[in-house]
């Protein structure tokens, strides 16, 4: 037992909370206690609590019925052997062994009277009142709170009681929790710490605790001069010969095993477990030192713990590859619409696989805006492989020892979580996907990322060395495949060791399939909706993803459609309804207003205004560049919190639209007498990058040369000071948005003509790409004819003069 950690955080906690029954073991509140669980029902509950809210309540088995239960968890308590008094704990640490038993730190939050204490299926619960904890008279309490002090001192002088116990004890002020403190630390029976455990008042408790002490003080002076006179007559091989020599009896009166079968069992179990030279030499060296060692010495649970890992770890466990093709292919298409290209990759796999069994394949790096199915990707590829699934989540992750493990010289030392998914797995050739690898971490505890330079690299990962095991494991035989929604925060080199897929935003009619395909079945079964008639079209979809969506992928579209179908349940639970159609007027109803409207609906022509195209992590976008004049000396400010390239990419297009000003018609003196000043909307975001550098020189040729812009177009590439339109990333993504946002035409350089031959079908019949090389294209294709004078108006009678109306602008065709 130790002091506590600083408190968690406030959590809102349920009204009634399962219960672990403690025999032989009281843990009070502030104070952190290591439990042990070994029934399977049991580690379920726990799960479920680690996944929530971490709270427990903890009951006190009484003597009577548990003075012959070992210290720990007794999972056949029923209610009526529990003390009134428990305690809520909150779950601080937990660890998995191999053989299926947890073990878990668990720190008393409050004192709790146990209300209703019911027995079901997956346990005992509870309702809990928190027991108030009250002082009386403050002198007494202070002198009471010095004599425990000073007593408990002695106690830890007396017993082999850590030193910096004593360190704690002073450094605790609250009365209340030297109280507890000292009775979770201070080795009495179970039923007298259940009475402190149960006494609410502060000054009570001291006072008990004072006698308590008292006695135990009495006790440990008797024993004191009972060893001094034990050890004047026995040397220290004599003694430990005695000791070993008594447990031995008393452990075969009992029926138990010793320490020697114990090391016994852990032998046998490395070698089934078919280690390497090197693993099983290391194995067989920690148990012979196990077998010299006491089991109450504190280095003894340290080494037992570390050859379970090693006998628990899949060294010879191979899953065999399910090489068919056809069946691959089958549970590919059956999980995901589209993504041609992973199945492709994956059928390519199996398929050397089937010619070249030794065959390791490459690592596979999923790219792409969240929402487009890269995580259950590598579960349907587990599933087609007819492999064992792990997932490893690195977002956030900041400390090298995840992947690594710690060195066991750390107390509390784990192996890392590549070698613990491994265990648990139970097989050396999973599918291993590692989740969010562009948003890894990096500080003074170390870099995840270069941690992970061995682990992906083919040519090192069969001897990868994990700093607990300390012994190389191969991970030859593992299939990694890592997501991530951009490679711009991914190291070159771990780029380098993957082979990158990119798995674009979905296009209309792609979300459209999904939606009919995947999300609506699974939502009519979450909301109970499956097997009634309940019937989506496809009109109501498209009126979801076009109205009321606005994203690369389609996580938003699943809650839309699950938004409609829980009104739908709301009818059918009040009776309204038996059955529903759910159509086009239905999603307007029940959604409201359309959240998203095309970005360019309703555009007129202006001058100096130019639509661009952008990429995001999360998908293609585009984006409106503002160009003003007004007097002055030839100066431009550019606004719109923009980074230092397209800043530069600005600079460029205007030198270079000022040295084409006779070609657009505008004298020199007309750029010397006028500032400009250039701005992007949507000031809050950053943007970055020189693809824009053509949009903002066509915005500064339709300022100066007064011609309007064609609404319906967008242009992007980068620019140089020769008039050149260099090549860009991300352009299919960008013309996906485009054809989202109502664009017609889109202006790309010819250089990605590769890029474009990649754009799905449906976005090149709705949008026209035209390729271009020089930014006098872009001028000529977006630029519309200068106008001409407007007409005068003409003075009408009646209800006063009117102008005559102006006709409405055109756009090029």
């Amino acid at each position: 037992m130790t002091a506590p950690p600083p408190v968690a955080p406030e959590v809102a906690v349920p009204p009634r909370l399962p219960v672990l029954a403690l025999a032989q073991t009281v843990v009070f509140p502030h104070v952190v206690v290591p439990v042990a669980v070994a029934t399977a029902r049991t580690v379920e509950v726990i799960d479920r609590i680690v996944e929530s809210h971490k709270r427990l309540l903890l009951g006190v088995v009484k003597a009577a019925q548990g003075s012959d239960l070992p210290p720990g968890v007794f999972e056949e308590a029923t209610p009526e052997v529990l003390h009134e008094t428990g305690t809520l704990a909150s779950v601080v640490r937990l660890l998995k062994l191999g053989d299926g038993t947890l073990r878990m730190l668990v720190q008393g939050l409050e004192r709790v009277r146990l209300v209703d204490v019911r027995a079901g299926a997956e346990g005992m619960s509870a309702a809990w009142e928190v027991v108030p904890s009250t002082v009386g008279d403050a002198l007494k309490t202070e002198a009471l709170k010095r004599s425990v002090t000073a007593q408990m001192e002695r106690v830890i002088e007396m017993t082999s009681l850590s030193a910096e116990l004593q360190e704690v004890l002073a450094g605790i002020t609250d009365a209340g929790k030297l109280a507890d403190f000292v009775a979770a630390n201070l080795d009495i029976a179970v039923e007298a710490k259940a009475e402190l455990l149960a006494t609410g008042e502060v000054t009570a408790r001291l006072e008990r605790l004072s006698t308590l002490i008292g006695q135990e003080l009495q006790v440990l002076e008797v024993g004191t001069q009972i060893t001094e006179k034990v050890k004047s007559r026995l040397d220290e091989h004599q003694r430990e010969y005695v000791l070993r020599e008594q447990l031995k009896a008393i452990q075969e009166e009992l029926g138990e095993d010793g320490p020697e079968g114990e090391t016994g069992d852990l032998l046998t179990k490395l070698e089934d477990a078919k280690p390497s030279e090197e693993a099983l030499a290391a194995g067989r060296r920690e148990v012979e030192r196990l077998a010299r060692m006491s089991p109450q010495s504190a280095e003894y649970q340290v080494s037992r713990t570390y050859v379970e890992v090693l006998a628990g770890l899949p060294w010879s466990v191979l899953t065999e590859d399910r090489l068919d093709i056809a069946h691959a292919r089958a549970v590919l298409d059956r999980d995901h619409f589209d993504l041609e290209r992973v199945k492709d990759r994956i059928i390519e796999y199996l398929a050397v696989r089937f010619l070249n069994p030794e065959a390791h394949g490459s690592i596979l790096c999923f790219v792409g805006p969240p929402g487009t199915g890269k995580t259950s990707v590598g579960q349907s590829i587990a599933e087609a492989l007819g492999r064992r699934f792990a997932r490893m989540a690195l977002g956030g992750m900041r400390d090298e020892a995840e992947i690594r493990g710690h060195r066991r010289t750390y107390v509390g030392a784990l192996p890392g979580r590549i070698i613990q998914l491994l265990q648990r797995a139970g097989s050396r050739n999973p599918v291993f996907m590692l989740d969010e690898v562009d948003k890894l971490g990096a500080d003074f505890r170390g870099d995840p990322t270069s941690a992970l330079l061995e682990v992906l690299d083919p040519a090192q990962n069969h001897a990868f060395v994990d700093h607990y095991i300390e012994v190389p494991f191969s991970l030859r035989d593992v299939m990694f495949i890592a997501t991530a929604n951009t490679l711009a925060t991914v190291p070159a080199p771990l780029i380098d060791r993957m082979e990158v897929l990119e798995l674009p935003g979905y296009t209309p009619r792609e979300k459209l399939e999904i939606a009919r395909r995947y999300l609506v079945p699974r939502q009519l079964k979450e909301t109970g909706l499956e097997g009634r008639d309940v019937a989506v079209t496809a009109g109501a979809l498209q009126c979801i993803i076009a109205e009321y969506t606005r994203e690369a992928g389609v996580r938003q579209l699943e809650r839309e459609i699950q938004h409609v179908l829980r009104q739908i349940v709301v009818d059918v639970v009040g009776g309204k309804a038996a059955a529903a159609r759910v159509t086009t007027r239905t999603v307007r109803r029940r959604l409201g207003p359309p959240k998203v409207l095309p970005e360019v609906a309703g555009r007129v022509p202006e001058v100096g205004v130019m639509t661009g195209l952008a990429w995001t992590p999360v998908g293609g976008d585009i984006l409106f560049i503002e160009a003003l004049k007004m007097p002055g000396k030839g100066a431009i400010t550019i606004t719109g919190q923009l980074g230092d390239v397209m800043k530069e990419s600005a600079e460029a297009a205007w030198s270079l639209v000022r040295s084409k000003g006779p070609a657009l018609g505008v004298s020199a003196a007309a750029f010397q007498e006028v500032d400009v000043h250039l701005h992007v909307p949507a000031g809050a975001v950053p943007k970055d990058g020189p693809s824009a550098g053509v949009a903002i020189a066509t915005a500064l040729a339709s300022l100066f040369s007064g011609r309007a812009v064609r609404p319906d177009v967008a242009a992007t590439g980068e620019l140089t000071l020769r008039g050149h339109v260099l090549p860009v990333g991300g352009v299919k993504e960008k013309l996906i948005a485009a054809e989202r946002a109502g664009i017609r035409l889109v202006l790309a350089p010819a250089r990605n003509a590769a890029d474009v031959a990649e754009v799905p079908e449906e976005v090149r019949k709705k949008v026209e790409i035209r390729l271009v090389d020089t930014v006098d294209a872009v001028f000529d294709a977006a630029l519309l004819p200068a106008a001409k004078p407007p007409l005068q108006p003409v003075a009408r009678g009646g209800r006063g003069d009117r102008p005559a109306p102006r006709p409405a602008a055109r756009s090029a065709p």
